[in-house]
């Protein structure tokens, strides 16, 4: 007994150790490469809910011209918001969010804001959850959640199985989720694009003009008339696309979310590599999504809204695709629940972040079994950018502008209040305004961000104007928390942001036998779309060529993942971790 609770109390000692600078400023040498970046929006962005959004583009009625230059758009604004907003201010400060707001809105609204971002989180964090166990559900012959609630126990064990994965990998921390993202998006890129191949010769039949595809006339065709037909009674077009695109992630970018990620970035034109997640993600799999939902309810002669995004998968990839929709539905909730973990962490300062992480996990898990939200995605995604984007409002306003016009930064700290009263009513109005104006419909949701925006700005300053608050001047006086010292601390990293690399020692020599797993590991992704390349050059033989697909498609992949997770694991402990205290206690 003695040595069971040792080697508990051991293994929880290395769990405290996971430290992720939840309350100061990240140092220069636990910086991130610009890989890592790379790969985790790559992850978050190329997830299991591109499935249900690249269908819902389908049912919508625009035009496929709309489609197309819409996202191209839509996505470039969200990139310049991560790139030109979000990360300077993570860059500067190398705080999150969470912490942050403290310094500017006083611990009552950082309290309020903190409780609801994570509550939103973790329901955002659940739909993936759910939808992931949408392709688990299918082996076991377990019938498609199409209610608010589980209609099968055996679905709800599934989700507490999936989940379970999610929560131990949020636990692990930054370093862990890029892993996570590095083994499985390119993978996971290469399933859109096939099962959009394997899915075209299909939807070329249905059209007795084109019969198979042959030119990129062929393809405009399809596009057209068999996946985003404009419906003539359709009021969605190109605006409505674009303004969608870029708010999708509205909460992360103007909302200032991802600070918690883009505060370990050498610099902040590493806000760059969101590109990766927006033109992968919400541009390439949400065409490809598109394409297959379309043929998928034209095959299945099922509406497509009836179909759940591992019914789509399944019919285009076979068990490739429910596997991929369970591993990407994986990668955009790991660091989803990681971030609702940090929200809470600073409201819960006496607690490690992994405990809070696992606490939300439960509360996230809970809210995957019932698969309401998943039928809202849209709808959800919206609400949540709006009521979170006016506190980013707040604090790039305080961070930028309140320097360039002679106001004091932090005055309502500076001058002992607990709460930020100005901040308080600007949120409250920006939520009222964005209620009012939605559920009256003068204004599509969609079109919100930029009105709100700037209401929130206007009655900010106004109210600050007001209260003559920002006159405050810094008092030597005033006590120093932790949040504080964090912040006045933040200034000596803006110094040595502008490097490029963390600083690492020379990697070892690479063993033959390693080499020779990434070539394999190379070798069989380019197999898994060589394979769906095949069945779409082969339309007369359409249903043998698919169903051989479908069987070796899943050998690709299978020995693909396992190379790859060899490989960079392996990379990974062959030289130091930057910072590493956390990451010792992970690979000990």
């Amino acid at each position: 007994m003695n040595a069971i609770e040792a080697q508990s109390e051991d293994v929880a000692s290395r769990v405290d150790q996971l430290y992720e600078f939840e309350r100061e400023p990240v140092t220069p040498e636990h910086f991130e490469s610009g890989r890592h970046f790379a790969a985790v929006y790559a992850g978050e962005h190329v997830a299991g809910t591109e499935f249900v959004i690249g269908a819902l583009f389908v049912t919508w009625g625009a035009g496929a011209s709309d489609v197309l230059w819409g996202l191209i758009v839509g996505n470039l604004l969200a990139v310049l918001s991560w790139t030109l907003v979000c990360a300077p201010i993570a860059v500067q400060t190398r705080l999150t969010l969470y912490w942050y707001l403290r310094k500017i809105a006083g611990p009552t609204v950082t309290t309020l804001y903190n409780v609801l971002n994570a509550i939103l989180f973790c329901v955002l964090s659940g739909t993936m959850i759910t939808v992931s166990a949408s392709a688990v559900r299918i082996p076991f012959g377990i019938p498609a959640q199409t209610n608010w609630y589980p209609e099968d126990w055996r679905f709800v064990l599934l989700v507490i199985g999936v989940g379970a994965v999610v929560v131990s990998v949020a636990i692990l921390g930054f370093r862990r989720l890029a892993q996570f993202a590095e083994i499985c998006v390119p993978w996971i890129f290469c399933m859109f694009f096939a099962g959009a191949l394997t899915m075209l010769p299909a939807l070329a039949r249905a059209l007795p003009e084109v019969g198979a595809v042959n030119s990129a006339s062929d393809l405009w065709t399809i596009a057209n008339e068999m996946v985003w037909v404009r419906r003539p009674d359709s009021t969605i077009g190109f605006w409505h696309i674009a303004a969608f695109a870029w708010i999708c992630n509205l909460a992360f970018h103007l909302g200032l979310s991802d600070m918690a990620l883009l505060r370990y970035a050498p610099k902040a034109s590493y806000g760059l590599f969101s590109a990766c997640g927006m033109y992968l993600g919400h541009f390439l799999a949400w065409i490809c999504a598109g394409v297959m939902g379309a043929a998928a309810a034209h095959l299945l002669s099922t509406p497509l809204p009836e179909l759940d995004a591992g019914g789509v998968a399944y019919q285009a990839l076979g068990i490739s695709g429910a596997l991929a929709v369970i591993i990407a539905g994986w990668a955009t909730s790991n660091p989803t629940l990681y971030r609702a973990g940090l929200a809470l962490q600073a409201i819960t300062p006496g607690w490690p972040r992994w405990v809070v992480t696992l606490v939300a996990g439960v509360f996230t898990t809970a809210i995957a079994c019932f698969p309401f939200v998943f039928g809202y995605l849209l709808q959800f995604v919206a609400l949540f950018g709006i009521v979170l984007m006016p506190v980013g409002t707040i604090v790039l306003l305080e961070h930028f502008l309140f320097p360039r016009i002679g106001w004091t930064r932090y005055w309502a700290s500076l001058s002992g209040n607990r709460t930020n009263w100005p901040a308080l009513v600007a949120w409250l109005v920006a939520i009222g305004a964005s209620i009012a104006l939605v559920f009256t419909g003068t204004l599509d949701a969609v079109f919100l961000a930029i009105p709100i925006w700037l209401l929130t700005a206007a009655v900010y300053l106004l109210l600050c104007k007001f209260q003559g608050g920002p006159t405050q001047q810094p008092s030597d006086d005033l006590p120093t928390s932790q949040s504080d010292t964090a912040v006045g601390n933040a200034r000596q990293s803006d110094r040595v942001s502008g490097v490029d690399q963390p600083s690492q020692q020379p990697s070892p020599n690479r063993p033959v036998w390693l080499t020779a797993v990434g070539w394999l590991g190379a070798i069989t992704l380019a197999v898994t779309v060589a394979l769906p390349v095949w069945v779409l050059l082969g339309s007369d033989q359409y249903e043998t060529r698919l169903a051989s697909c479908h069987r070796w498609l899943v050998w690709a992949s299978v020995i693909h993942l396992v190379c790859l997770t060899v490989w960079v694991l392996s990379k990974e402990s062959g030289s130091p971790t930057p910072g590493s205290d956390s990451d010792r206690a992970v690979t000990a």
